[in-house]
C-alpha cells in the first residue's frame, strides 16, 4: 500500500464518499431546517442510548443530537481536504456550519456546542462532542486559513479544558452536567486537539496541555498488558475496563502528532505499541456469505476514529498491517452491507440490516472512504 495524492483524479473512494453524503442529504435532512434527523427512516419512538442518563432524553426527538451530526462535519472537510473542490467549502459554509450553530450555546460560560439545538431549551454539554468538532474547525482552518474556524476551535478549547480537575490527579470529564469520570473519550481527542492548535498557532501553552493530557491519560487509562486503552475512571477510582476502537485510535493520532511536534520516539513507539495492541485485541475473523473475512470488530465511527490514528501512524512508519484490514473492511461495506438506499447498517458484514439507519453510522463512512482515497 502506497501513500500517494490523488487530487483532481477520478478516485473510486472519493465517489463513494460523495455517494454516501448525497444520500444523507437527501434522506436525512428535515424538511426546513439546516438539521438532519438521528435516523433513516425516522424512528418514532426513538431512545437514544448515548447520553449521560434518560432524563435529558427528547420525546418526539425531532433532529439528531450534535455528535450524529459532528459526523456529517468532519466527513465533508475530509473530502474537501482530499479533493480541493470548492463545492464542498461551498457545502459547509452555506449548509453545515450554519446547521451546526443551531447547537450553540452562550447562554452558559464557556460558550460550546450542546447536545441538542438550543431551540429546545438547554441540553447536557459533553466534552467528547466538542472535542470532535474543534478537531474538525482546526482542520478547516488549516484548509481555508478562515480565522473564523480557528477562532472558534479556541473557544470550544477553553470549554473542553473547563472540564478538567485535580480529581483523580487530572484529566477531563466526559460531561459538564455529569461530573463522575474522567474518560479517555474526552481526554484523548483533547490532546490531539491541543497540537492541532500548537501546530496552527505555534503557542506553546497548547503543546504543554497535549502532553499533559497525553500522559494523564496514559497512566490512568491504558491498560499495561497490550497497551489498548480502557474507557473511564470514576471519582472513586474504579476503573471501567470496556476497551473501544476510538479510545485507541485517538491515543495513536495524539501520538504521532506529538512525535511529530516534538520529535521525542517515545511517542511514535507508545503509538505503535497502541496500534499493534488494538489490532490483536480487536480484529476478529468473522463468517460471511462470501466467507471468512477479518473485521475490526466494533461500530463504524469508533473504526473510522482509529482509522484517524492508523492512518496517521502509516505517514510516519509506512507500516500497511492496520490500515489494510480497515480498507477491505471499507470494500466489503460497500458491496455487501448498504441498503437499497445505499445506507449502511452498523455491522459491515451485511448479515444484520438496522431497521433504522443511524446518522452517525453513515456520516463516518464519507470520512473513512475519503480518507481511503489517497491509499492505493
Amino acid at each position: 500500500m502506497i501513500l500517494s495524492c490523488q487530487k483532481g483524479i477520478a478516485n473510486k473512494d472519493i465517489d463513494r464518499a460523495t455517494i454516501t453524503l448525497q444520500h444523507i442529504l437527501k434522506l436525512y435532512t428535515v424538511k426546513n431546517e439546516e438539521l438532519f434527523t438521528e435516523t433513516f427512516p425516522v424512528n418514532p419512538n426513538q431512545q437514544v442510548t448515548y447520553l449521560a442518563d434518560n432524563k435529558g432524553q427528547i420525546k418526539k426527538q425531532k433532529v439528531s443530537y450534535l455528535w450524529p451530526y459532528s459526523g456529517v462535519l468532519s466527513g465533508c472537510v475530509s473530502l474537501y481536504q482530499m479533493t480541493g473542490d470548492k463545492k464542498y467549502k461551498k457545502l459547509l459554509e452555506h449548509r453545515i456550519m450554519p446547521g451546526l450553530e443551531q447547537y450553540w450555546d452562550n447562554k452558559r460560560t464557556p460558550a460550546c456546542y450542546q447536545s441538542y439545538p438550543v431551540f429546545n431549551g438547554p441540553s447536557d454539554r459533553f466534552y467528547d462532542d466538542n472535542d470532535w468538532v474543534a478537531i474538525s474547525l482546526v482542520d478547516l482552518y488549516s484548509l481555508t486559513k478562515d480565522t473564523m474556524y480557528l477562532n472558534k476551535a479556541i473557544q470550544l478549547q477553553k470549554f473542553i479544558y473547563s472540564g478538567w480537575s485535580d480529581d483523580l490527579g487530572g484529566g477531563i470529564f466526559w460531561c459538564e452536567q455529569k461530573k463522575h469520570s474522567k474518560n479517555t473519550c474526552s481526554n484523548a481527542p483533547a490532546a490531539v486537539l491541543c497540537t492541532k492548535l500548537f501546530m496552527a498557532t505555534s503557542q506553546k501553552k497548547y503543546l504543554d496541555l497535549a502532553k499533559k493530557t497525553y500522559q494523564w491519560t496514559k497512566e490512568n487509562l491504558c491498560d499495561p498488558s497490550d497497551f489498548v486503552y480502557w474507557d473511564n475512571k470514576s471519582l472513586n477510582g474504579h476503573i471501567v475496563k470496556s476497551k473501544y476502537t476510538y479510545n485507541s485510535g485517538q491515543m495513536i493520532e495524539a501520538g504521532v502528532l506529538l512525535y511529530k511536534a516534538t520529535g521525542e520516539k517515545q511517542y511514535l513507539i507508545d503509538a505503535q505499541k497502541t496500534a499493534e495492541g488494538t489490532f490483536h485485541y480487536f480484529v476478529k475473523t468473522r463468517k460471511t456469505a462470501h466467507g471468512e473475512v477479518q473485521f475490526y470488530n466494533d461500530s463504524p465511527w469508533f473504526n473510522v476514529i482509529l482509522f484517524r490514528g492508523l492512518k496517521a501512524l502509516f505517514e510516519v512508519d509506512y507500516n500497511a498491517t492496520y490500515i489494510q484490514v480497515m480498507a477491505k473492511d471499507a470494500e466489503y461495506a460497500w458491496s455487501h452491507d448498504r441498503d437499497q438506499n445505499g445506507l449502511f447498517s452498523k455491522d459491515w458484514t451485511g448479515k444484520e440490516q438496522d431497521k433504522y439507519k443511524w446518522l452517525l453510522d453513515n456520516a463516518c463512512m464519507i470520512e473513512l472512504y475519503s480518507e481511503l482515497s489517497n491509499l492505493n
